[in-house]
């Protein structure tokens, strides 16, 4: 009998912004997409902006998949130094980031797997995705 190898996968936190009335299938598209290269992960949680505590597409998603919904303030959002900070977010959000700086903070560690990507979905809104590593420590946590 051949020893079987205990293969961990990498835990992630998936940092999202959404127009506001986005569809599930749009999210997940989105998601999909952003984690296509990655391969198998586990996904420890979810994040984006204070302002989404009310998102009917983000709360069915966090219920649907059991991923824990961590939102943020605008201010400790744009705290954070991210790679891709936008004018677009920075004046509807508030913050120059809400998809990295999200997942950086979700994820209690500073890195980035995936830079935001833009999603547009057959609704025709839009959804950014980022992905970050889980700290060791923090994905013990939500695990």
């Amino acid at each position: 009998m051949a020893d079987q190898e205990i293969v961990e996968r990498l835990k992630i936190a998936i940092g999202l912004g959404c127009r506001r009335g986005v569809s599930l299938t749009t999210l997940e598209s989105a998601i999909a997409e952003a984690l296509r290269p990655l391969g198998e992960v586990e996904v420890c949680c979810i994040a984006s902006h204070a302002d989404k505590a009310d998102e009917a597409a983000l709360l069915a998603l966090a219920s649907i998949r059991g991923w824990p919904l961590r939102l943020f303030p605008a201010e400790i959002l744009a705290a954070i130094q991210v790679p891709n900070p936008s004018s677009r977010a920075a004046s509807a959000a508030g913050t120059p980031s809400v998809a990295e700086a999200a997942a950086l903070l979700a994820a209690d560690g500073r890195e980035l797997l995936v830079a935001k990507r833009i999603h547009r979905g057959a609704d025709g809104l839009g959804v950014t995705v980022a992905i970050a590593r889980m700290s060791p420590k923090r994905g013990s946590l939500l695990a």
